[in-house]
């Protein structure tokens, strides 16, 4: 493991409930929070990159010809379908995909490549700050099925715990911190 293509996942088809408007339209230095997530796995040169969107949000025409939108039908099911649909558009052309959250918008650049460095026997990576592992996560294709078994709103943090002697651990300082309330989006602004 660790030779073949990775591609990007960026998981953006929640129902914004915290929130109490649609986050995918929120603007943070001039982009929308899913255009931050989107430029972070362009950054890192991720091949293809998958977006799962609720089925309102267009498709920006700004955006890179080579990203996949996928349309979520059904995101009042979850982070668990949006996985898979995400898998299934990623097919077996990647070898690996790193998955991101569509909701942070602050993702070091320097975390990506600590978690794309760190492929190895292990076939899942996700980093840890105190002990709390998070995204970015990246599974190797052949791991993938671990998601089938998955429902509702879960996401790769039930494998985790699920299956510790498949993961490797990258230590960072601080996890990016998400957007889920107005509140939060206060925070990252800043005063």
């Amino acid at each position: 493991m660790g030779d073949g293509r990775v591609g990007a996942v960026i998981l953006a088809a929640g129902a914004s409930r915290r929130y109490g408007s649609p986050k995918q339209l929120v603007v943070v230095d001039g982009r929308t929070l899913l255009e931050h997530a989107i430029a972070a796995a362009q950054s890192a040169e991720l091949v293809p990159i998958v977006a799962v969107v609720p089925v309102w949000l267009s498709r920006p025409d700004t955006l890179d010809d080579e990203l996949r939108w996928i349309r979520n039908p059904f995101p009042e099911r979850g982070l668990s379908l949006s996985l898979r649909l995400a898998f299934e558009a990623l097919g077996a052309e990647v070898e690996a995909a790193l998955i991101l959250l569509g909701d942070q918008p602050r993702v070091e650049p320097a975390t990506i490549a600590a978690v794309l460095a760190a492929r190895g026997p292990q076939p899942l990576i996700a980093v840890s700050a105190g002990g709390v592992l998070a995204p970015p996560v990246l599974i190797e294709r052949s791991h993938f099925s671990l998601v089938e078994d998955l429902s509702g709103d879960v996401g790769l943090r039930q494998v985790l715990a699920a299956n510790p002697e498949l993961v490797r651990v990258v230590e960072v300082d601080t996890h990016p911190p998400d957007v889920d309330t107005p509140d939060d989006l206060g925070r990252i602004l800043g005063p």
